[in-house]
């Protein structure tokens, strides 16, 4: 044994790796350091990839990485290497793409065997113990016998990948057409569920960058087809078991096509979109339930997610301890009948019938998972019971439910804070205040805010991605940047102040020093001195989070609208046309390219909001759904390209623009309204 073979997790910050500390499989975390290793033991590398609230990842652990056989195999042959995806996702990202190159699918944990050079030639996700050993000693046992032929695969598969990481774009890409944005819906439709909500079949991710472009393009195309699909699917998702129906919040995805039975992890990144796609949601459709929702996330973000310095930590676990002292999924979040009866008493009736105490609600060993069926004005005319009878019932017995629940063990808190997630909660919390003028939500942004300012962000203008209990991580990824602009960008159009939108331009200017590809005319993921990896993954698909470049096309978009720079806009204008035949082909996975399209196809407006009382004025304007329009808020005088000599200290204007040409100024929102409505 080499002397420094051993597990070393317990020198690492992630509570992930530290899960896995006192395995005996000697993991190391990923560096350059074990890369050598590696190559000194002339032994491949094992990595393994997951998450603290994965629960397959639980599972492989308990049932591989503690048994002394399998990590006897594993140490044997490999250098394990174990990652926390949240904590290195260029590394998850490069192995994923090959993980699906090989096999077609991917999923976590992840698992690659690759040279001690980092090239892979093996990959797959979760193995049960003796397939899992199995498959290491064949791969271990061929490393040493065939090494040529292993090499030989491994290059061509480096190959592939770096051809999927690098490809450079036409000379001439023509921008999308509204034609092409309403084939690509035509394209998406048959894939709507529009009986549950949400893409069809199973298992169902919520995908709120779908929504938010939906939302847009049903709203300029006054698309009632789409306009229906959205109001189920944001009806059913909160109606399911996806959701908290006693704390608020959604679970990461549904395993049913009902959004009944959850996948109990709870993602800070999934509330954080939610909050703005509910916000959006009922800026345009005014339906209060979707400030039920608001207030739910709200609820779950700082009972559950919220650190003392107004960090925002990452997850909680799908798993916890049930009553017989035994780790279970949906253990925290499940009830019983007899639970059930012996807590609500004579109130068991009626919240068994909303909630579907029954045949409909019922999962597996005696547990039931909370769903509704309807909204719950039709509950209370089906019931019998007026609806105010029926909420303050329902009220009593969540206080109830919720107090035995905080009785029980707590799923485990991933208590890291990413800075990308946060970013994104920032702008779910401004959405939340500009949709329902409550002050909490942008108090909350503006503190988490702070927090990246003093703590995220370093001199250098560089960015950490992660920190926990004192200590910054890795150098930041494009989604952080990315993201952060965005924050920044939202809290300028809330009124926060000139200096979160040169902010924005800040950061902005540094990525494209250090993360731009000339050839591609892309985004890197990560920056240009900051990758060790065989290869650079470009970001390009919306999946769950979207593509850090499609991100970077539309802040490049809105900071070229506001700074009237042309440089800025000529490259989102560039990226978006590269993304054509993409967005075409499978528009599911391009919805916020799909969105920035929408600005070029359809009347884009920018509504310059200046002189005394022009951010309370801004604010009232933005209570309204306002697809295609920027909204640029300024009490002071301002060189801004959009804001430069048009403010008077005596009067309130609004000036409504295009392209930085802006017609004559009005003075009453009312007016500003009717303009608007006229120039869409």
């Amino acid at each position: 044994m080499y002397p420094s073979m051993a597990n070393e997790l317990h020198k690492e910050n992630s509570p992930y790796l530290l899960q896995h500390a006192n395995n005996p499989v000697h993991w190391k975390a990923w560096s350059q350091e074990t890369l050598s290793l590696a190559r000194s033991a002339n032994k491949p590398i094992l990595i393994s990839v997951g998450y603290a609230a994965c629960h397959w990842c639980h599972v492989m652990e308990a049932e591989s990485f503690e048994d002394p056989e399998v990590a006897g195999i594993m140490n044997r042959y490999f250098v394990n290497i174990k990652v926390d995806r949240e904590e290195r996702p260029d590394v998850d990202q490069l192995y994923m793409t090959a993980v699906q190159i090989m096999t077609g699918s991917g999923g976590w944990p992840m698992h690659v065997v690759a040279l001690p050079d980092g090239r892979p030639f093996w990959g797959g996700t979760y193995f049960k113990k003796e397939q899992w050993m199995a498959i290491l000693k064949q791969l271990g046992e061929l490393y040493k016998s065939d090494l040529p032929k292993i090499e030989e695969y491994a290059g061509k598969l480096t190959e592939g990948i770096s051809l999927i990481n690098t490809n450079p774009p036409s000379s001439q890409q023509p921008l999308p057409t509204l034609a092409d944005i309403r084939n690509a819906i035509a394209g998406w439709i048959p894939y709507m569920d529009m009986t549950h909500g949400g893409r069809k079949g199973a298992p169902k991710f919520m995908m709120p960058v779908n929504l938010n472009f939906l939302l847009k393009y049903s709203d300029l195309e006054k698309d009632s087809q789409v306009d229906t699909y959205l109001k189920n699917t944001l009806l059913k998702m909160p109606s399911g078991g996806l959701w908290d129906h006693l704390g608020g919040g959604f679970a990461r995805y549904s395993t049913d096509e009902k959004w009944h039975i959850p996948h109990f992890e709870m993602m800070l990144y999934d509330n954080a979109q939610l909050l703005k796609t509910y916000a959006l949601a009922y800026r345009k459709f005014r339906d209060p339930f979707y400030l039920e929702i608001m207030e739910g996330i709200f609820s779950f973000l700082i009972r559950d997610l919220l650190g003392e310095n107004g960090e925002f930590y990452s997850s909680l676990d799908a798993d916890s301890i049930n009553a017989k002292e035994q780790l279970q999924e949906g253990a925290y979040y499940t009830w019983t009948k007899e639970e059930l009866e012996d807590i609500l008493k004579e109130d068991f009736e009626v919240f068994s019938k909303v909630f579907n105490i029954n045949a409909k609600g019922y999962w597996e060993h005696g547990n039931y998972v909370l769903f509704r069926e309807d909204r719950l004005e039709n509950l209370s005319l089906a019931l019998e019971i007026p609806e105010p009878q029926l909420r303050e019932t329902l009220e009593s017995c969540r206080v109830k439910l919720l107090k035995q629940r905080s009785k029980r063990p707590r799923p485990s808190l991933d208590d890291k804070c990413i800075t990308s997630w946060n970013a994104l909660t920032i702008t779910g919390l401004t959405h939340a205040y500009l949709a329902s003028g409550e002050e909490k939500y942008l108090e909350l942004a503006l503190r988490n805010m702070k927090f990246l300012e003093e703590v995220m962000i370093r001199e250098d203008i560089q960015l950490s991605h992660t920190y926990r209990k004192g200590r910054t991580g890795d150098i930041g990824f494009l989604e952080d940047y990315a993201f952060l602009i965005e924050a920044c960008i939202t809290l300028f159009q809330a009124g926060c102040g000139h200096q979160y939108i040169l902010r924005a331009r800040y950061l902005c200017n540094h990525v494209l020093d250090n993360f731009f590809d000339e050839k591609q005319k892309m985004f890197l993921f990560s920056a240009h001195n900051d990758c060790a990896l065989i290869s650079n993954p470009v970001e390009k698909s919306d999946n769950v989070i979207p593509a850090s470049n499609s991100v970077m096309a539309k802040n490049l978009f809105t900071l070229g609208a506001i700074f009237g720079n042309e440089a800025y806009n000529t490259l989102a204008t560039q990226m978006l046309g590269q993304m054509r035949e993409d967005f075409m082909a499978y528009p599911y996975s391009h919805a916020n390219w799909l969105d920035l399209a929408l600005n070029y196809e359809m009347p884009f407006r920018e509504v310059a909001v200046t002189g005394p009382g022009a951010i309370a004025a801004s604010l009232r304007l933005q209570e309204r759904y306002l697809s295609n329009t920027l909204v640029i808020p300024s009490e002071t005088s301002s060189s801004i390209a959009i804001l430069k000599n048009r403010y008077n200290s005596d009067r309130l204007q609004f000036f409504i623009c295009k392209n930085q040409q802006c017609d004559l100024p009005v003075h009453t929102l009312e007016e500003c309204i009717k303009q608007l409505e006229a120039a869409t």
